[in-house]
């Protein structure tokens, strides 16, 4: 916004510009090419009666720049004043060309919102005693949707949980989301256990590729995150295949990779072979947070090609958070992280970002017993 007003003085700098150069030239150097440049300047920019203005404005400064020179005559004075009022009606016409663009792009984005809303609908802040906060960073801000997802429901069997990102951009990759959501949610109710669920993905996933045909039924495929809690939230159960591992941080802050035991390939895969994967249990004790994300956060590099570290720099950025006020919310990680990687990054967005974070609070007098110490 500071920076957008700051831009909005430039066809006045460009008057000022002109004014200046025309005092210090002689008299037969004319600073109108440049006066004409002050409207053209102001129509992306400014309103459009500051349009009006502009092109008013930078006609009577050469006017009176023509007089005291004394050379407002009809090579100098009349016909540039005609083209200063040409340039000035061009400019009006630019900026009406420009707003009908940024009006479809509004409405666009709109539309955008609503699909992603109604593909990726963000999901509950809590089941039960698990609180819940997701946040979703297009690589692109025109492009709403992608190809990360997230999805978090209650079954009969627990609250369980898919994290994943599907090959490839655009139009086909929000299809496979959709194919991959409508999977899971069928699939989480049904299935009773983590390898019956994956399996069901699975067979999911291949028919549709089988339906779209071509490159995406021989390489489609997604990576991801299968996770489910046991009753009373002491443990978390983690299918991985072929995803960044996520992150459990406990109550003091400290951060843990849960590699998988075993390498999967992604879903997807099934018909290139027969893969084994590991059902990986973890103690997920009160305070702790499961923190989930896309390789739009591990593939996040710095200026020297550095990758992002989410498990070395969150225990420091939650240890500030805790010495300057109450623990952070899960909500509150998650924008930390975002913002942390922001910065790794110098504000490049290079890959679409999904984050989950998963939290089980710990009563309030452990809470405050756990509180680092300065």
């Amino acid at each position: 916004m500071v920076q957008q007003r700051r831009a909005q003085w430039i066809p006045v700098g460009v008057i000022v510009l002109a004014v200046v150069i025309d005092l210090a030239t002689p008299t037969d150097v004319s600073s109108a090419p440049l006066l004409m440049a002050a409207p053209v300047a102001a129509a992306p920019l400014l309103s459009l009666p500051g349009i009006i203005a502009t092109g008013g404005l930078s006609m009577a400064v050469h006017a009176v720049l023509a007089w005291v020179d004394g050379t407002f005559g009809w090579k100098q004075g009349v016909a540039n004043q005609l083209t200063l009022l040409a340039v000035t009606v061009l400019a009006v016409l630019i900026h009406r060309t420009l707003e009908g663009q940024s009006a479809r792009t509004r409405r666009a984005r709109q539309v955008a919102a609503v699909a992603q809303a109604a593909v990726l609908p963000r999901p509950p802040s809590r089941l039960g005693d698990l609180r819940i906060a997701a946040r979703y960073i297009p690589a692109e801000d025109e492009a709403m949707i992608g190809g990360d997802l997230y999805v978090v429901q209650e079954t009969p069997h627990g609250v369980r949980v898919m994290v994943g990102d599907v090959r490839g951009k655009g139009l086909g990759a929000v299809s496979a989301v959709c194919a991959d959501l409508g999977a899971f949610r069928y699939a989480a109710d049904e299935a009773e256990d983590l390898p019956r669920l994956v399996t069901a993905l699975e067979g999911a996933l291949l028919r549709e590729g089988g339906r779209r045909g071509g490159q995406e039924q021989d390489e489609g495929f997604t990576t991801a995150l299968i996770v489910e809690f046991a009753a009373g939230l002491d443990a978390v159960r983690i299918v991985n295949r072929g995803h960044p591992p996520p992150v459990l941080l406990d109550a003091r802050g400290t951060a843990t990779v849960l590699e998988p035991s075993q390498e999967s390939p992604p879903l997807g895969m099934a018909a290139l072979g027969t893969w084994s994967f590991p059902v990986d249990t973890y103690p997920f004790p009160p305070g702790s947070t499961l923190l989930c994300y896309t390789d739009g956060v591990t593939e996040a590099r710095d200026e020297t090609g550095v990758f992002y570290d989410a498990a070395v720099r969150l225990p420091h950025l939650l240890r500030h958070r805790s010495l300057v006020g109450d623990p952070p919310t899960p909500g509150q990680i998650l924008q930390l992280l975002i913002e942390d990687v922001g910065r790794h990054t110098g504000g490049r967005v290079q890959d679409d970002q999904a984050l989950l974070a998963l939290h089980r609070p710990a009563p309030k007098a452990e809470r405050v017993s756990r509180r680092p110490r300065v």
